[in-house]
């Protein structure tokens, strides 16, 4: 379930509140795990397969995957059989990385009021917590985690 503000969504699973991230960032998210998906096979994914898939708007997917395509993290194949695919294995892509690229370098940290008080730094300083613990996940997940996780839900269960 997905609640849309703005730019922005709310990520919920099974009635819990995940995490509020951009869009953008959500299905770049996406399709790179689609494409770590399939890595091993070697061939492109098609970017109307990835949009159709996730329901990403095409237009919106191209830019993405353009973006990520001048960072090198994907390359384009021409052609018929031509699509998208990771430069290097997803064991050395983390979601750290792919947020970063998308997202770009976030700026200094939180922002309280105008004004120094006791309130405004303890808030402050939970709030870098936070983002301290976030990124540390962040950067140690990387989507052949991701991509094993998906593959364990779709494998069939064999029942004796």
């Amino acid at each position: 379930m997905e609640w849309i503000c703005e730019d922005r969504v709310w990520v919920a699973h099974a009635g819990r509140q995940v995490v509020n991230v951009s869009a953008r960032t959500r299905y770049a998210c996406h399709a790179v795990l689609e494409l770590a998906l399939h890595y091993p096979t070697g061939q492109p994914v098609q970017l109307r397969r990835i949009a159709e898939s996730h329901r990403i708007p095409a237009r919106f997917l191209v830019q993405i995957l353009q973006q990520l395509k001048a960072a090198g993290l994907v390359t384009s194949v021409r052609g018929a059989t031509g699509g998208y695919r990771l430069t290097k294995p997803p064991s050395q892509t983390t979601m750290g990385e792919v947020i970063g690229l998308v997202e770009g370098p976030r700026a200094g940290g939180f922002v309280g009021a105008d004004h120094d008080t006791p309130v405004v730094r303890v808030l402050h300083d939970k709030w870098q917590q936070i983002a301290d613990v976030q990124a540390q996940l962040l950067q140690a997940t990387t989507f052949a985690d991701l991509a094993d996780q998906v593959q364990s839900e779709t494998a069939p269960m064999y029942y004796i």
